[in-house]
Protein backbone atom coordinates (compact mmCIF):
# COMPACT_ATOMS: atom_id res chain seq x y z
CA UNK A 1 0.00 0.00 0.00
CA UNK A 2 3.08 2.41 0.50
CA UNK A 3 4.38 1.89 -3.05
CA UNK A 4 0.71 2.98 -4.41
CA UNK A 5 0.77 6.09 -2.23
CA UNK A 6 3.89 7.15 -3.09
CA UNK A 7 3.00 6.12 -6.99
CA UNK A 8 0.08 8.22 -6.23
CA UNK A 9 1.99 11.48 -5.55
CA UNK A 10 4.28 11.01 -8.12
CA UNK A 11 2.44 10.09 -11.58
CA UNK A 12 0.63 13.88 -11.43
CA UNK A 13 4.62 15.05 -11.10
CA UNK A 14 5.80 13.41 -14.15
CA UNK A 15 2.71 13.55 -16.03
CA UNK A 16 3.17 17.73 -15.66
CA UNK A 17 6.60 17.80 -16.39
CA UNK A 18 5.86 16.01 -19.74
CA UNK A 19 2.52 18.42 -20.42
CA UNK A 20 5.69 20.79 -20.14
CA UNK A 21 7.20 19.67 -22.99
CA UNK A 22 4.42 18.84 -24.91
CA UNK A 23 3.31 22.76 -24.76
CA UNK A 24 6.72 23.62 -25.63
CA UNK A 25 6.61 21.15 -28.88
CA UNK A 26 3.24 21.97 -29.80
CA UNK A 27 4.03 25.95 -29.79
CA UNK A 28 7.03 25.16 -31.85
CA UNK A 29 4.93 22.51 -34.40
CA UNK A 30 2.91 26.05 -34.97
CA UNK A 31 6.35 27.45 -35.94
CA UNK A 32 7.35 24.59 -38.23
CA UNK A 33 4.12 23.61 -39.39
CA UNK A 34 5.42 21.36 -42.07
CA UNK A 35 6.83 19.06 -39.44
CA UNK A 36 5.13 16.14 -38.69
CA UNK A 37 7.18 14.56 -36.42
CA UNK A 38 7.20 17.32 -33.63
CA UNK A 39 3.26 17.39 -33.51
CA UNK A 40 2.79 13.77 -33.15
CA UNK A 41 5.59 13.77 -30.48
CA UNK A 42 4.02 16.41 -28.51
CA UNK A 43 0.60 14.68 -28.86
CA UNK A 44 2.15 11.49 -27.10
CA UNK A 45 3.37 13.37 -24.52
CA UNK A 46 0.22 14.58 -23.59
CA UNK A 47 -1.15 11.17 -24.18
CA UNK A 48 1.01 9.48 -21.77
CA UNK A 49 0.14 12.28 -19.68
CA UNK A 50 -3.69 11.27 -19.69
CA UNK A 51 -2.33 7.55 -18.98
CA UNK A 52 -0.55 8.99 -15.65
CA UNK A 53 -3.80 10.98 -14.60
CA UNK A 54 -6.34 8.07 -15.43
CA UNK A 55 -4.01 5.59 -13.40
CA UNK A 56 -3.71 7.87 -10.21
CA UNK A 57 -7.20 8.02 -10.35
CA UNK A 58 -7.67 4.43 -10.40
CA UNK A 59 -4.96 3.33 -7.95
CA UNK A 60 -7.15 6.07 -5.50
CA UNK A 61 -10.23 4.15 -6.50
CA UNK A 62 -9.10 0.46 -6.02
CA UNK A 63 -6.61 1.75 -3.00
CA UNK A 64 -9.27 3.30 -1.20
CA UNK A 65 -12.38 1.74 -1.85
CA UNK A 66 -14.48 4.87 -3.25
CA UNK A 67 -14.70 6.85 -6.40
CA UNK A 68 -11.36 9.25 -5.96
CA UNK A 69 -13.14 12.66 -6.38
CA UNK A 70 -13.61 13.72 -2.60
CA UNK A 71 -11.41 16.54 -2.41
CA UNK A 72 -10.27 19.16 -4.19
CA UNK A 73 -6.81 17.51 -5.51
CA UNK A 74 -8.71 14.41 -7.13
CA UNK A 75 -11.04 17.08 -8.73
CA UNK A 76 -8.08 18.51 -10.26
CA UNK A 77 -6.18 15.39 -11.36
CA UNK A 78 -9.94 14.33 -13.27
CA UNK A 79 -9.92 17.60 -14.43
CA UNK A 80 -6.47 17.46 -15.95
CA UNK A 81 -7.75 13.86 -17.05
CA UNK A 82 -10.87 14.43 -19.08
CA UNK A 83 -9.53 17.47 -20.29
CA UNK A 84 -6.20 15.89 -21.94
CA UNK A 85 -8.61 13.35 -22.94
CA UNK A 86 -11.54 15.13 -25.24
CA UNK A 87 -8.38 17.22 -26.33
CA UNK A 88 -7.01 14.49 -27.68
CA UNK A 89 -10.38 13.42 -29.27
CA UNK A 90 -10.75 16.97 -31.40
CA UNK A 91 -7.38 16.92 -32.21
CA UNK A 92 -8.10 13.47 -33.62
CA UNK A 93 -11.20 14.71 -35.44
CA UNK A 94 -9.92 18.10 -36.88
CA UNK A 95 -6.01 17.39 -37.18
CA UNK A 96 -4.95 20.93 -35.94
CA UNK A 97 -2.47 22.06 -33.54
CA UNK A 98 -4.44 24.53 -32.41
CA UNK A 99 -6.39 22.07 -30.11
CA UNK A 100 -3.13 21.51 -28.34
CA UNK A 101 -1.75 24.74 -28.20
CA UNK A 102 -4.68 25.87 -26.33
CA UNK A 103 -5.38 22.89 -23.69
CA UNK A 104 -2.21 21.54 -23.35
CA UNK A 105 -1.14 24.63 -21.23
CA UNK A 106 -4.33 24.59 -19.69
CA UNK A 107 -4.33 21.21 -18.47
CA UNK A 108 -0.15 21.99 -17.43
CA UNK A 109 -1.53 24.55 -14.89
CA UNK A 110 -3.89 22.88 -13.47
CA UNK A 111 -1.70 19.89 -12.80
CA UNK A 112 1.22 21.84 -11.73
CA UNK A 113 -1.20 23.67 -9.35
CA UNK A 114 -2.44 20.40 -8.30
CA UNK A 115 0.67 18.54 -7.63
CA UNK A 116 3.18 21.01 -7.29
CA UNK A 117 1.21 24.02 -5.26
CA UNK A 118 -1.83 22.33 -3.04
CA UNK A 119 0.01 21.25 0.69
CA UNK A 120 0.58 17.66 1.00
CA UNK A 121 -2.59 17.65 3.86
CA UNK A 122 -4.70 18.70 0.91
CA UNK A 123 -3.48 15.75 -1.62
CA UNK A 124 -4.07 12.83 1.36
CA UNK A 125 -6.85 10.08 0.21
CA UNK A 126 -9.14 10.99 3.32
CA UNK A 127 -11.92 8.64 4.63
CA UNK A 128 -15.00 10.00 3.07
CA UNK A 129 -17.19 12.01 5.46
CA UNK A 130 -20.83 10.69 6.38
CA UNK A 131 -22.17 13.39 3.24
CA UNK A 132 -20.12 11.75 1.34
CA UNK A 133 -20.57 8.53 2.16
CA UNK A 134 -23.40 7.88 -1.06
CA UNK A 135 -23.67 5.92 -4.11
CA UNK A 136 -25.08 9.95 -5.79
CA UNK A 137 -20.67 11.02 -5.20
CA UNK A 138 -19.93 9.12 -8.36
CA UNK A 139 -22.64 10.20 -10.25
CA UNK A 140 -23.13 13.88 -9.19
CA UNK A 141 -19.48 14.90 -9.07
CA UNK A 142 -18.07 13.08 -11.91
CA UNK A 143 -20.91 14.62 -14.36
CA UNK A 144 -20.27 17.86 -13.20
CA UNK A 145 -16.07 17.61 -13.63
CA UNK A 146 -16.75 16.18 -17.18
CA UNK A 147 -19.26 19.27 -17.85
CA UNK A 148 -16.67 21.60 -16.61
CA UNK A 149 -14.19 19.89 -18.25
CA UNK A 150 -16.29 19.59 -22.03
CA UNK A 151 -17.26 23.47 -21.47
CA UNK A 152 -13.91 24.57 -20.61
CA UNK A 153 -12.84 23.15 -23.83
CA UNK A 154 -15.67 24.15 -25.62
CA UNK A 155 -14.98 27.83 -24.42
CA UNK A 156 -11.63 27.81 -25.40
CA UNK A 157 -12.26 27.43 -28.97
CA UNK A 158 -14.67 31.03 -28.96
CA UNK A 159 -11.55 32.85 -26.56
CA UNK A 160 -8.97 31.73 -29.86
CA UNK A 161 -12.36 32.76 -32.24
CA UNK A 162 -11.96 36.70 -30.64
CA UNK A 163 -8.33 36.47 -30.02
CA UNK A 164 -7.89 35.00 -34.04
CA UNK A 165 -10.20 37.89 -34.77
CA UNK A 166 -8.34 40.57 -32.88
CA UNK A 167 -5.15 40.04 -34.18
CA UNK A 168 -5.67 39.31 -37.69
CA UNK A 169 -7.57 42.69 -38.35
CA UNK A 170 -4.87 43.76 -40.68
CA UNK A 171 -5.32 41.10 -43.02
CA UNK A 172 -9.73 41.14 -42.42
CA UNK A 173 -10.73 44.75 -42.26
CA UNK A 174 -14.25 43.59 -42.94
CA UNK A 175 -15.69 40.71 -41.58
CA UNK A 176 -19.36 40.57 -42.32
CA UNK A 177 -21.32 36.89 -41.55
CA UNK A 178 -25.36 36.92 -41.54
CA UNK A 179 -27.19 34.92 -39.54
CA UNK A 180 -26.98 32.00 -41.64
CA UNK A 181 -23.13 31.82 -41.52
CA UNK A 182 -22.73 33.17 -45.07
CA UNK A 183 -20.05 34.87 -45.72
CA UNK A 184 -21.90 38.85 -47.27
CA UNK A 185 -18.44 40.58 -48.39
CA UNK A 186 -14.96 40.63 -47.43
CA UNK A 187 -12.47 43.19 -47.47
CA UNK A 188 -8.94 41.72 -47.44
CA UNK A 189 -5.60 43.34 -47.64
CA UNK A 190 -3.57 40.27 -48.47
CA UNK A 191 -4.53 38.11 -51.05
CA UNK A 192 -8.02 36.96 -51.63
CA UNK A 193 -7.43 33.28 -51.43
CA UNK A 194 -5.70 33.77 -47.97
CA UNK A 195 -8.89 35.28 -46.71
CA UNK A 196 -10.61 32.93 -47.51
CA UNK A 197 -8.61 30.67 -45.74
CA UNK A 198 -8.36 32.16 -42.45
CA UNK A 199 -12.22 33.06 -42.77
CA UNK A 200 -12.66 29.04 -43.54
CA UNK A 201 -10.29 28.78 -40.11
CA UNK A 202 -12.58 30.87 -38.29
CA UNK A 203 -15.53 28.96 -39.30
CA UNK A 204 -14.05 25.70 -37.89
CA UNK A 205 -13.35 27.11 -35.21
CA UNK A 206 -17.26 28.72 -34.42
CA UNK A 207 -18.39 25.09 -35.72
CA UNK A 208 -16.65 22.94 -33.26
CA UNK A 209 -16.97 25.63 -30.24
CA UNK A 210 -20.91 24.96 -30.65
CA UNK A 211 -20.24 21.23 -31.07
CA UNK A 212 -18.33 20.72 -27.62
CA UNK A 213 -20.44 22.69 -25.50
CA UNK A 214 -23.63 21.42 -27.14
CA UNK A 215 -22.33 18.43 -25.59
CA UNK A 216 -20.91 19.67 -22.29
CA UNK A 217 -24.03 21.08 -21.42
CA UNK A 218 -26.35 17.97 -21.13
CA UNK A 219 -23.60 16.56 -18.69
CA UNK A 220 -24.13 20.18 -16.86
CA UNK A 221 -27.87 19.65 -16.33
CA UNK A 222 -27.56 15.93 -15.35
CA UNK A 223 -24.98 17.03 -12.84
CA UNK A 224 -27.19 20.09 -10.93
CA UNK A 225 -30.23 17.44 -11.40
CA UNK A 226 -28.20 14.96 -9.51
CA UNK A 227 -27.09 17.32 -7.16
CA UNK A 228 -30.05 18.25 -6.45
CA UNK A 229 -31.40 14.73 -5.26
CA UNK A 230 -28.11 14.03 -3.62
CA UNK A 231 -28.96 17.51 -1.50
CA UNK A 232 -32.36 16.40 -0.98
CA UNK A 233 -31.19 12.77 0.44
CA UNK A 234 -28.58 14.05 2.16
CA UNK A 235 -29.83 17.95 4.20
CA UNK A 236 -33.56 17.31 3.38
CA UNK A 237 -33.77 19.94 0.88
CA UNK A 238 -33.32 20.13 -2.94
CA UNK A 239 -31.20 23.63 -3.21
CA UNK A 240 -30.35 25.78 -0.46
CA UNK A 241 -29.46 28.48 -2.29
CA UNK A 242 -25.25 27.01 -0.80
CA UNK A 243 -22.47 29.64 -3.15
CA UNK A 244 -21.65 26.68 -5.45
CA UNK A 245 -25.53 25.90 -6.23
CA UNK A 246 -25.91 29.03 -7.08
CA UNK A 247 -22.78 29.43 -9.34
CA UNK A 248 -23.61 26.37 -10.96
CA UNK A 249 -27.39 28.02 -11.70
CA UNK A 250 -25.43 31.21 -13.22
CA UNK A 251 -23.33 28.59 -15.49
CA UNK A 252 -26.09 26.75 -16.41
CA UNK A 253 -28.38 30.06 -17.99
CA UNK A 254 -24.55 31.65 -19.46
CA UNK A 255 -24.53 28.46 -21.47
CA UNK A 256 -27.93 28.19 -22.27
CA UNK A 257 -28.29 31.39 -23.40
CA UNK A 258 -25.54 30.64 -25.76
CA UNK A 259 -26.69 27.51 -27.11
CA UNK A 260 -30.68 29.24 -26.92
CA UNK A 261 -28.62 32.10 -29.41
CA UNK A 262 -27.49 29.29 -31.77
CA UNK A 263 -30.21 27.39 -32.04
CA UNK A 264 -33.13 30.10 -32.47
CA UNK A 265 -31.73 33.47 -33.09
CA UNK A 266 -29.14 31.92 -35.28
CA UNK A 267 -26.25 33.77 -33.87
CA UNK A 268 -22.42 32.92 -34.98
CA UNK A 269 -19.01 34.37 -34.99
CA UNK A 270 -18.25 36.82 -32.77
CA UNK A 271 -21.33 37.38 -30.63
CA UNK A 272 -21.68 33.89 -30.10
CA UNK A 273 -17.83 34.07 -29.29
CA UNK A 274 -18.44 36.64 -26.94
CA UNK A 275 -20.86 34.25 -24.91
CA UNK A 276 -19.17 31.26 -24.95
CA UNK A 277 -15.71 33.58 -23.34
CA UNK A 278 -17.98 34.64 -20.86
CA UNK A 279 -18.69 31.29 -19.79
CA UNK A 280 -14.95 30.09 -19.38
CA UNK A 281 -14.63 32.83 -16.77
CA UNK A 282 -18.24 31.70 -15.30
CA UNK A 283 -16.55 28.04 -15.11
CA UNK A 284 -13.41 28.82 -13.40
CA UNK A 285 -15.96 31.22 -10.64
CA UNK A 286 -18.35 28.03 -9.93
CA UNK A 287 -15.22 25.78 -9.74
CA UNK A 288 -12.64 27.61 -7.87
CA UNK A 289 -13.53 30.82 -6.93
CA UNK A 290 -16.70 29.80 -4.43
CA UNK A 291 -14.23 27.23 -2.72
CA UNK A 292 -11.11 29.97 -2.17
CA UNK A 293 -13.57 32.88 -1.63
CA UNK A 294 -16.59 31.41 0.48
CA UNK A 295 -17.09 28.76 2.71
CA UNK A 296 -20.74 26.78 1.73
CA UNK A 297 -21.80 23.11 2.23
CA UNK A 298 -19.58 22.81 -0.99
CA UNK A 299 -16.67 23.87 0.84
CA UNK A 300 -14.21 20.55 0.31
CA UNK A 301 -11.72 22.48 -1.43
CA UNK A 302 -11.16 25.64 0.88
CA UNK A 303 -7.52 26.49 1.07
CA UNK A 304 -7.76 30.16 2.31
Amino acid sequence: MKILMINDYQLPVIACFLLFFGMIMYWISLVISKNNLIFKLSRGLVFLSNLLFGTTLLVRWVGEGYFPLSNLYESLIFLSWTISFIHLIVEAKTQSRLVGSLATPLVFFISGFSSLTLPVEMQKALPLVPSLQSNWLMMHVSMMMISYATLIVGSLFSLLYLAFVYFNKEVLSTEVINNNGMINSISSLSSEKKSFSKLSLLQTIDIWSYRIIGLGFPFLTIGIISGAVWANEAWGSYWSWDPKETWALITWLVFAIYLHSRLLKGWQGKKAAILGSCGFFVIWICYLGVNFLGKGLHSYGWVI
